[in-house]
């Protein structure tokens, strides 16, 4: 190894305000970010240079290597401010995070040349491959790989194929940006500045060393030398999904903090209230979709322990405890959703106003509560056979 970056010192509370002072910057451009399609660069210098793209990234190579925890609060916390921004946040970390428990060599060639290096990632193996000395020959398209704009590498599904062609394997393949073309395709309704865009590959070489076998990982068996690192002893499935809820949580208070910041001055239209604080009906709207986000903390903290404690004694989560974990995620999407829509009945129609915050929150919120791995009904169906003993799978990633 010739990474020689000096380990970072910085605790996690401190990570996480960091990331909490830069939420009046991020604000100041979530609207030009959500108009350009694409997280405005300010912001992106601003991140990488408070670190918010290293919670993930090996000590060797000057990073923090946090934890499941910090990597859901962090999300929030840039959630908070922008939705879409977080997102481009949490897919570089927990991308980083999947070259954290590939073979030394790859991390060498990605965080020792660059430890600010940003990596997208799709597992979805849209592509074809030929086998060859050292490795594959790969083609493919990946869509929406999200911080496609800022990512200098990529991990991208592949089929494992052998020197007869045959597929025997699924394998995510870690290929450099500029050995790929780019194409515009992101143009939603929500998370519009998160810049989930396609990616391509011709005829790209990837070697052995940069492909990990996902049936193997899915069970543990990461090819990293460095066993010792609790961090990449982390579960895959569980940590893949839960991930993808800790914007949720930003999203929730803000829009929570937002619609009772205006109430005790907003009246209730065609009522005799002259401040919606006053009302009754208000007050247990606003107590109920407290609640809601209370409980999808809870939960999407419950599963971070699940995920970090077993890392901590080296151990690998069951099934059923990695199914709840998948539930928990399907859960938490569901109840700050549920919490948003209460809030937008509370707020009113003047919710989505193009310059009222809450609009976007609302759209951020509800896209990227249906990523597939997050999908609440999967995640419930799974769970609910682990606890049964129903050795029915209805898909692998668990």
């Amino acid at each position: 190894m010739t990474a020689t970056t000096a380990p970072q010192t910085l605790t996690d509370a401190e990570i996480v305000a960091r990331a909490i002072e830069l939420q009046p910057l991020i604000a100041r451009n979530a609207a030009t970010g959500e108009q350009d399609r694409r997280v405005v660069q300010e912001s992106i210098d601003a991140m990488r240079d408070a670190g918010l793209f290293k919670i993930s990234v090996p000590k060797r190579y000057g990073g923090y290597e946090t934890s499941m925890r910090t990597m859901l609060d962090v999300s929030a916390a840039v959630a908070a401010a922008d939705g879409g921004t977080s997102w481009v946040v949490t897919l570089v970390n927990v991308c980083n995070w999947l070259v954290g428990i590939m073979p030394e060599q790859a991390q060498e060639e990605v965080f020792g040349a660059d430890p600010d290096a940003m990596v997208s990632g799709v597992l979805a193996p849209t592509a074809t491959t030929r086998r060859v000395d050292g490795g594959w020959r790969v083609t493919g398209k990946w869509y929406y790989n999200s911080g496609s704009w800022h990512a200098t590498w990529a991990v991208m599904g592949i089929p494992i194929t052998d020197a007869d062609g045959n597929v025997v394997d699924q394998g995510a393949a870690l290929i450099p940006r500029s050995d790929m073309e780019f194409e515009e395709t992101w143009f939603v309704a929500g998370m519009r500045s998160s810049g989930s865009n396609c990616l391509s590959a011709d005829d790209v070489f990837v070697p052995e060393h940069r492909v990990v076998r996902v049936p193997a990982a899915i069970n543990g068996d990461y090819p990293t030398e460095h066993t010792d690192e609790t961090l990449y002893r982390s579960a895959l499935i569980p940590v893949l999904a839960l991930v993808l809820v800790g914007p949720q949580l930003g999203m929730g208070r803000a829009a929570l903090d937002l619609v009772v910041s205006k109430a005790a001055n907003k009246p209730i239209s065609y009522t005799f209230f002259t401040s919606q604080a006053e009302s009754t009906a208000i007050q247990l709207q606003i107590a109920e979709a407290a609640r809601l986000i209370d409980t999808a903390h809870l939960h999407a903290y419950r599963a971070a322990a699940d995920i970090d404690d077993a890392a901590a004694r080296g151990d690998y989560p069951d099934v059923l405890t990695r199914s709840r974990i998948r539930s928990d995620t399907g859960y938490v999407a569901e109840l700050i959703t549920r919490a948003i829509d209460i809030l937008l009945y509370a707020h009113g129609a003047g919710s989505f106003a193009e310059v009222n915050p809450l609009q976007r929150i609302w759209r951020d919120s509800a896209t990227a509560a249906r990523h597939a791995i997050v999908s609440p009904a999967v995640g419930y169906e799974v769970y609910g056979k682990a606890l049964l003993g129903v050795d029915t799978p209805i898909t692998p990633m668990v």
